[in-house]
C-alpha cells in the first residue's frame, strides 16, 4: 500500500547517507538516488541538502516527511485493522499523560474492558506535546491529557476539571503555612516535571500572567515519573507544583501537604480527545460514562 520511494524517502531521512540507506534497503545508490529524484520531480520540490552532519531536510522535505509517516503508520493500521476484523477483535492505541497514567488505567480502562471482551487496548505515556504528535500522525487512536490538543481536526470530550497545587513535606516549614506567596517560593528548592508537559506548560503560563518567568525559580530537578517526584518531596529534598488528583493519597496519609499558594489558582481540564475522522468516534461517550460513574462510586 505504500510506494517503495516513501519507503526509501524515510529510510535515507533516518540515516542522513545514501550509502547506508541502500544497505538498509538492500539496493544500490544509484538506486536510491533515482527515487529521491522520482519524489522530487513527482512534487516539484528539492527534499533534502547536504550539512555538515549528513543530509538535511528542506521546509518541503520536512512536510513531505511528515505525510510519508502518516502514510506508513496508516498501511500498518489498515493491516492490523483487517486482521482484527477477521477474529473480531476491537485494538486501540491510546496515548495517556504521565499525570494521568497512574489512575486512568484502573478507573476508565479496566471498567471498559469489562464492559467491552473484544477490546485489546495499548496504552502509551507521554507529555502533551508528543502525544499530540502522535495524535496527528495516526499512530494513536485517542488521547486521554491533562490539558488539550489545539486543531479543528480534533473533537475532545471534558471528563473533569482538576487543579494543580503546591506539595510539601510535613517536615518543610511551608507545611504549618496557610498560604505561600510566589517570591517566598522563589527561595525553595523546586523539583518540577519536564518541559512541554502539560503541568509544567501550565504553571508557567499562570506565572506569566503574573508577570513571573519559571527561570527565577530554583529548580534542581526536572523528571517525569510523578511517583519519585511525590517521593523527593516526601523526603523534604525540595517542594513541586503537581496535580492535586495525583497526591490525594499522600495528602490523606499526611506523607504530603498541600499549601495554597496566594493569589494563583491553576484549574486543569482533563480531556479524552479523537481525530474527527476517527472510526471510534462512539467510544467518545462510553468513556465519558465510565468516567462519571466512576466519580459517583
Amino acid at each position: 500500500m505504500v510506494d517503495q520511494k516513501i519507503i526509501t524517502l524515510l529510510t535515507l531521512a533516518k540515516t542522513g547517507n545514501y550509502t547506508k540507506a541502500a544497505d538498509i534497503l538492500c539496493i544500490t545508490q544509484p538506486a536510491v538516488s533515482h527515487q529521491i529524484r522520482l519524489l522530487e520531480a513527482q512534487y516539484g520540490i528539492k527534499i533534502f541538502t547536504k550539512g555538515r552532519k549528513g543530509l538535511k531536510t528542506t521546509p518541503e522535505g520536512d512536510i513531505l516527511l511528515e505525510y510519508a509517516r502518516k502514510a506508513v503508520s496508516l498501511s500498518e493500521r489498515v493491516k492490523q485493522a483487517i486482521e482484527d476484523s477477521r477474529n473480531c477483535i476491537q485494538r486501540f492505541t491510546v496515548g495517556v499523560t504521565p499525570t494521568l497514567g497512574e489512575s486512568i488505567v484502573s478507573q476508565i480502562f479496566a471498567p471498559y474492558c469489562r464492559e467491552h471482551p473484544e477490546a485489546h487496548i495499548a496504552i502509551v505515556t507521554h507529555n502533551l506535546k508528543k502525544i499530540g504528535n502522535m495524535l496527528k500522525l495516526d499512530e494513536i487512536d485517542w488521547a486521554i491529557v491533562d490539558g488539550t490538543i489545539p486543531g479543528d481536526e480534533y473533537a475532545s470530550v471534558l471528563l473533569d476539571t482538576d487543579y494543580l497545587c503546591l506539595v510539601v513535606s510535613p517536615m518543610h516549614r511551608f507545611a504549618k503555612m496557610k498560604t505561600v506567596s510566589l517570591s517566598e517560593l522563589k527561595k525553595e528548592k523546586l523539583i518540577m516535571r519536564s518541559p512541554n508537559t502539560g503541568t509544567r506548560t501550565l504553571f508557567e503560563n499562570h506565572l506569566l500572567s503574573r508577570s513571573e518567568d519559571i527561570r527565577n525559580f530554583n529548580i534542581i530537578i526536572e523528571i517525569d515519573n510523578i511517583t519519585t517526584i511525590k517521593e523527593l518531596v516526601s523526603s523534604n529534598l525540595g517542594v513541586s507544583i503537581i496535580a492535586h488528583s495525583a497526591c490525594k493519597a499522600e495528602e490523606a496519609s499526611g506523607t504530603l501537604v498541600v499549601v495554597p499558594i496566594q493569589n494563583l489558582t491553576m484549574i486543569r481540564e482533563i480531556n479524552c480527545i479523537f481525530r474527527k475522522d476517527s472510526r471510534h468516534m462512539e467510544i467518545l461517550e462510553d468513556i465519558d460514562k465510565i468516567y462519571t460513574n466512576s466519580d459517583n462510586m
